[in-house]
């Protein structure tokens, strides 16, 4: 089935929940009038990695950035997905990703489950415990949060329970775009699904994010990269291929996990 994507590869301010809204709200105007049925957002848009403030950022899901995002869905008839920080059931705050439909209604909510070290993840936030399946009209989904890309277990086991697509929201940066490019990649013809991936640019804290956000075909085709510029990039996909792609190699056939389960 046919599905358009925005990837909004965005400079984000660090802490600035308006003016960041703001440049997400003017890119849900564009990819709508795109065409686009999804805009994929980078990781924690909405304030970067301000992690240090985060009582003042994070709110539950049904709340405050979450709800405005919704908003932004519902007013341009888009779906939305990005990560944001939470406030997490089981206490402190999460990195969490919500799937919003083109009627702002929260169709799944995942959180982050490797934390970043490098980046001060493990000190500030709570991890989750839990991989989510998403359904939509386009089939299952499965979400995942930028360093999470380097566990290929989690990208298996959403391949292994029927997703067609996986999304990766991001803050990748230098110097490691060599790993970011050839991550995506692999984990999309090892698991013969799309990849859809959206990386922020800008810097930040000494950082230098590398943006080029992406969508990779089950043959590990590149559909669409950006460049190192914050804008919107929209290509369309067919999820069909999945199942073509798998018929000609079939790796899940062929696969003896009795062998090597740990």
């Amino acid at each position: 089935m046919k599905l358009t994507i925005s990837l909004g590869q965005m400079d984000i301010e660090l802490g600035n929940q308006q003016e960041n809204l703001r440049r997400v709200s003017a890119m849900a105007g564009r990819a709508a009038a795109a065409g686009a049925d999804l805009l994929v957002l980078p990781e924690l848009w909405s304030t970067g990695y301000d992690l240090e403030n985060g009582a003042q950022h994070a709110s539950p899901t049904d709340q405050g950035v979450f709800a405005a995002a919704a908003a932004i869905a519902r007013r341009e008839r888009i779906a939305l997905l990005g990560s944001c920080l939470s406030v997490m059931p089981q206490g402190g705050y999460g990195n969490t990703a919500v799937w919003f439909d083109a009627a702002g209604q929260n169709q799944g909510e995942y959180s982050k489950l490797h934390l970043f070290r490098l980046m001060d993840e493990d000190q500030y936030l709570t991890a989750g415990d839990a991989p989510t399946l998403v359904e939509t009209k386009w089939g299952l989904i499965g979400l995942t949060i930028c360093y999470d890309l380097r566990f290929p277990e989690l990208f298996r086991h959403y391949a292994l329970q029927g997703a067609n697509v996986i999304f990766v929201p991001a803050e990748w940066p230098h110097p490691r775009l060599a790993h970011w490019r050839t991550l995506l990649r692999a984990r999309a013809i090892e698991n013969q699904l799309f990849i859809v991936a959206c990386n922020r640019v800008g810097q930040a804290k000494g950082s230098d994010f590398c943006g080029h956000s992406c969508v990779i075909d089950p043959w590990g085709e590149v559909l669409v990269e950006m460049d190192e510029t914050a804008g919107l990039a929209t290509v369309s996909i067919d999820t069909a291929l999945v199942d073509e792609v798998r018929q000609r190699i079939p790796v899940f056939a062929d696969r003896r996990p009795q062998l090597y389960r740990l």
